[in-house]
């Protein structure tokens, strides 16, 4: 089974209050395509500013650096097709799979896919309206929102879609370059409830983390 991806206003009850920190989740990436700084700058700063609410930071590494870390949470990201704005076509954005996760026996796996290609395609009558200089950092934006959907349904094991915000079910060009889009008050709860207990289950009492399944819900 797979979750298809195929947003918006922060939560200010949840901002820099609601949540304490927790050690940073570490993702390791592997790219198709290498992508320009500027995409992947964009990137990890979008992805933090969206998870701040919940508490939630990362540490992105390579996954050919993976041998020898530790971590209470990971997940393995592959980013597939073109991740960069080159080579923009006016071409039709039909609501296409953007990212998924994989499920087995009940349970999301630390395994996400971002469709880059597809992502560009869908994004792209908006991009290239934009100043060239402009246009990687804004479409790494629309990337960190997409990679974040799929971090929720991983860290929360919730395989459903909310009505609005970053948790949605599909998104079109607009919403995925807007100046800001967020999850919703529910789905940011579920973040902090949901990687609290997962924190907890992955320590033991003297501090050594254990690396478990989770309880299922």
């Amino acid at each position: 089974m797979q979750i298809l991806l195929l947003a918006a206003g922060i939560l200010p009850a949840f901002a820099g209050g609601g949540a304490s920190a927790i050690a940073p989740i570490t993702l390791y990436t592997r790219f198709q395509q290498t992508p320009p700084p500027g995409v992947l700058n964009a990137m990890q700063a979008e992805l933090d500013i969206i998870m701040e609410p919940a508490g939630l930071s990362f540490d992105w590494h390579s996954l050919a650096e993976s041998s020898g870390r530790t971590s209470w949470q990971l997940a393995v990201v592959q980013f597939k097709g073109q991740c960069d704005t080159a080579d923009l076509r006016r071409r039709q954005s039909p609501h296409l799979p953007l990212g998924w996760t994989y499920v087995a026996e009940g349970r999301v796996l630390p395994f996400i896919d971002i469709n880059c290609e597809n992502l560009r395609v869908v994004t792209e009558r908006q991009l290239v309206q934009l100043p060239i200089g402009n246009r990687d950092a804004i479409f790494g934006r629309a990337v960190a929102r997409v990679l974040a959907h799929e971090l929720y349904h991983l860290l929360t094991n919730i395989k459903t879609h909310a009505d609005g915000g970053i948790a949605k079910p599909a998104y079109d060009g607009p919403e995925l370059l807007a100046r800001s889009m967020r999850f919703g008050k529910r789905e940011y709860a579920a973040l902090i409830s949901h990687t609290a207990r997962l924190k907890r289950q992955a320590y033991a009492e003297d501090g050594v983390p254990h690396f478990g399944q989770a309880d299922s819900e």
